[in-house]
């Protein structure tokens, strides 16, 4: 489906109520992508996010720098399916850094890939001092703290493996029906953030490149059917109570010895490049609930450009009245290059827009 153009909901406020880079004062960024999903890391120039914690953070800069996250995500620095992350002062004394999250429609609450690549710019950019052969970096996220161990030999940092939150099965096997009427079964999975979880064999559709567009419209209808039969809830926030995406795949959980692909849609129809981290996690949540992997045992997942994580249930866990697990995911970063961002005065389009 097409994406209209946007400039957001305050464009008219823009000029009274809004500031953005200059020249001589611009946002700097150092792009990265894991297993091909970007990670526009912002460095210097974002203003000050104040707040008693992450979520707090979180909430303000919703309501206060919104502009910022288009300015960074959309055209034409960026596109509809950019991702970012936002370096804030960490409330947690245990964490090295702490980060926002960013897309095409707000703020997410954990993200699997963007930790990948943040556990490698800690270390290659001095927030935490390398130790060899393997370095720990705690990372305060809105869903809670995630350690990340990150491979260093010879001073060069290599894969990362990050420990979940704890993630757990929210509900199984829905019997739900898309708009039109088709009936379709699936599970809920928290990893982070909460998602759909559903086999696209009951729809007769491949988990391929050429298969993208459908399965996008496919995910954005049965996340709009989720969201309206499906009341989520959260023990520790309610502000950890929404679903975030549909991940869909071949339907292959059971099959100890082989891959199993899938692709994600999330936020505003953005389809994930990567196998999605905070997806694994939920997946290997399920699959667990369902004794379908034990602890130790490790899965190979794909996304639908073939790019790969590994995942494994690290440790059994609780989150409030759910059985839940620790997932262990392993993968590789690397970097794009950096960029440094500003406004022109009467650039008004430059303040972004979205296009398809």
């Amino acid at each position: 489906m097409p994406h209209p153009i946007s400039t957001g909901s305050r464009i008219t406020d823009l000029h009274t109520l809004d500031t953005y880079p200059t020249a001589s004062s611009p946002i700097e960024v150092i792009d990265m992508h894991t297993g091909g999903e970007p990670l526009r890391i912002i460095t210097s120039g974002y203003p000050d996010v104040p707040g008693e914690d992450i979520l707090a953070k979180r909430r303000y800069a919703k309501e206060h720098l919104d502009h910022l996250r288009r300015f960074l995500m959309f055209e034409p620095r960026g596109h509809y399916d950019m991702y970012g992350a936002i370096l804030v002062e960490p409330s947690l004394p245990e964490a090295d850094l702490a980060v926002l999250f960013i897309h095409n429609e707000g703020y997410s609450t954990m993200c699997g890939h963007a930790i990948i690549a943040l556990g490698r710019y800690a270390i290659d950019y001095g927030l935490v001092t390398a130790v060899e052969p393997m370095t720990t970096v705690n990372i305060e996220c809105p869903c809670g703290l995630v350690r990340a161990e990150v491979e260093v030999n010879n001073g060069k940092t290599g894969n990362v493996r990050f420990s979940s939150v704890p993630s757990f099965m929210f509900a199984s096997d829905l019997s739900l029906h898309l708009p039109g009427g088709q009936p379709f079964k699936t599970d809920i999975g928290y990893g982070g953030a909460f998602y759909a979880i559903l086999d696209a064999g009951q729809f007769d559709i491949e988990i391929t490149p050429e298969n993208v567009s459908t399965l996008s419209q496919l995910a954005k209808d049965i996340c709009r059917v989720v969201k309206n039969k499906v009341p989520l809830s959260h023990p520790d926030h309610d502000d950890l109570a929404f679903l975030y995406g549909a991940i869909l795949t071949d339907g292959r959980d059971a099959y100890e010895d082989a891959a199993t692909r899938n692709i994600c849609v999330f936020a505003q129809n953005q389809v994930d490049r990567s196998p999605t981290g905070s997806g694994v996690s939920a997946r290997l949540a399920i699959q667990h609930a369902k004794g379908l992997i034990a602890p130790g045992q490790h899965r190979k997942f794909e996304s639908v450009i073939g790019s790969s994580f590994e995942g494994e249930v690290e440790a059994s866990s609780r989150c409030g009245p759910h059985d839940a697990i620790i997932a262990s995911v392993k993968g590789k970063a690397h970097y794009c290059g950096k960029a440094s961002f500003w406004q022109e005065e009467d650039d008004t389009v430059g303040r972004g827009f979205i296009v398809g």
